[in-house]
Parts: C-alpha cells; sequence; structure tokens
C-alpha cells in the first residue's frame, strides 16, 4: 500500500526547528531521543563488569563480592528511567530495585536479630513497599528529567547502597557504593550523549541537553528534598561507618571464639543414627 501523499514518513520522529543559519535545534524528543532500555542495561553492564575486573585482579575483592557490585552497578544503571513517563522503563526499574534491596539487607535484618521468619517477612515488606509504595510516589510527584536524573540523586543511591550494605569489611561497602554510584552516572553520561547529533558545521544539541548531568532542577522543593536526603544520608552513612569500623575487633573476636566453640564441640552421632 503506498503512503497518503504529504503524511509524514515517521510520525513519532519530530521534526527539528531551525535556527539561524545552519544550526537545528530539535524541539520536542523523537524515537531515539534517549537512549533505551537495553543501551543502559549495557553500558551499564559493560561498565560494571571492567569494575568487577579491576577490583579483583587489582584490588584483591573476592569474586563473589565482585560479582554483586556489578549486578548493583546495573541495576543503577536503570534508576534514573523511575521518572520517564514510560511505564515499562518504571516498571523494570522499580522491580529491579525491590528485588535486590531486600537481599542486601539480610545481613542487617541478622544483625538486628531476626529470626528467619520475621527475616523473611521483613523482606517480603520492603520488597512490596518499593515496588508498589516508593514507585506509586515517582510515577505520582516525580517530573520527567526531573532531580532523579541528577549528580545528587546519585550520590543518594550511593548512600542507600552503603547503609543497605552490611558487610564485616568496611572496604567492601565503600564498593558497593562506588559501583552504584558509577551505574547511576552511566545512565546520566548516556542520556547527555544521545542528547547531541552530528551536524554538517558542528554538534546539533537537542533542548534536553544539560537535563541528565546537573546538581539542581527547575523546581525548588526537588532540589530542597534532593539535598535533605544527601545531607541526612550522608550522615547516617559517616556515623554508621565509624560504629562499624570502631566495634569490628569485637565483632571478629566473637565470631572467632564461636567458630572456636563450635569446632570443639564433639561430633557425637544422634541416638536415631545407631543401626540396632
Amino acid at each position: 500500500m503506498s503512503r497518503r501523499q504529504g503524511s509524514p514518513r515517521n510520525a513519532d520522529v519530530a521534526a527539528p526547528t531551525r535556527r539561524g543559519r545552519d544550526y537545528w535545534l530539535v524541539e520536542s524528543p523523537g524515537r531515539d531521543a534517549v537512549p533505551g532500555l537495553r543501551v543502559h542495561i549495557t553500558g551499564s553492564a559493560v561498565a560494571g563488569a571492567a569494575y568487577a575486573v579491576a577490583a579483583w585482579q587489582i584490588g584483591g575483592m573476592p569474586p563473589s563480592t565482585c560479582l554483586l557490585a556489578s549486578v548493583l552497578c546495573v541495576l543503577a544503571g536503570v534508576l534514573p528511567d523511575l521518572d520517564s513517563g514510560d511505564e515499562e522503563s518504571a516498571r523494570e526499574s522499580a522491580g529491579f530495585a525491590a528485588a535486590v534491596l531486600p537481599l542486601l539487607m539480610i545481613h542487617r535484618f541478622q544483625q538486628a536479630g531476626l529470626s528467619s521468619e520475621a527475616t523473611v517477612l521483613a523482606g517480603a515488606s520492603l520488597y512490596l513497599a518499593v515496588r508498589y509504595g516508593a514507585a506509586w510516589l515517582v510515577s505520582r510527584y516525580a517530573a520527567q528529567r526531573g532531580m532523579l536524573h541528577s549528580l545528587p540523586a546519585a550520590a543518594v543511591a550511593g548512600q542507600v547502597a552503603f547503609l543497605s550494605f552490611g558487610a564485616e569489611e568496611p572496604l567492601h561497602r565503600y564498593y558497593m557504593a562506588s559501583a552504584v554510584v558509577l551505574g547511576f552516572l552511566i545512565h546520566l553520561v548516556l542520556d547527555e550523549i544521545w542528547s547531541v547529533r552530528e551536524g554538517h558545521f558542528g554538534p546539533k544539541f537537542k533542548t534536553s541537553f544539560g537535563t541528565a548531568m546537573k546538581f539542581y532542577g527547575p523546581e525548588a522543593w526537588s532540589n530542597l528534598l534532593s539535598y535533605v536526603l544527601v545531607v541526612a544520608l550522608g550522615v547516617l552513612s559517616a556515623t554508621d561507618a565509624h560504629w562499624s569500623e570502631k566495634s569490628l575487633p569485637t565483632r571478629q573476636y566473637v565470631r572467632q571464639q564461636m567458630e572456636q566453640a563450635a569446632r570443639s564441640m564433639p561430633t557425637t552421632p544422634a541416638p536415631w543414627n545407631y543401626r540396632r
């Protein structure tokens, strides 16, 4: 079937508006105005894998820790799309965050002395709170390319990862938090790269250029909330790091004593294992 005369070739690709002699500025986003979910996952996966290999080979990190850090980097690479307005991207981002966050909190739950049943209930409650509660709040109040696409949001994501991951070694916690920040920054960098096109007489900038790598947005309340979260989580992270490093020798001593006591216990078979 032939196209109707005068109809656009691609209806969802915005036509550029001419500004000056040889400069074009795209006023509205088209099909490739922003990188898709696959691009963000690929970019953060490559960065996370490289970061994991470097930490393993150079930093001496355990392979399991490096693998977890690469997974967190991929997760952080899709988090900013919670405010994209695309239901599929927002649903995938919220699902990833809701699934991983309770897993990071398992060690915290154990430190709090929760039983296995209470740990499962706490993890399920946290999943539901993030998957539906936090996702609904973001979709309801967050603006597209708002403060979720910003450098303060990257700091907030890293601090949340630091507080959630309760490792015995402090360096492992810093490594996990830095992997989350790396994945978040990869997302912002890809958004900025997609905001520039090659032109005949220089680059062509879209109206979305500069809306990802930013320190503040147009709304005062979102700026205030972002920096309040940065400061509050920063204080909590510093306090928690100080307490963890100060109590590390005591916790290591208690663990050694428990391991020695477990090894010294007689390994007698249970009565039902005796042969009649």
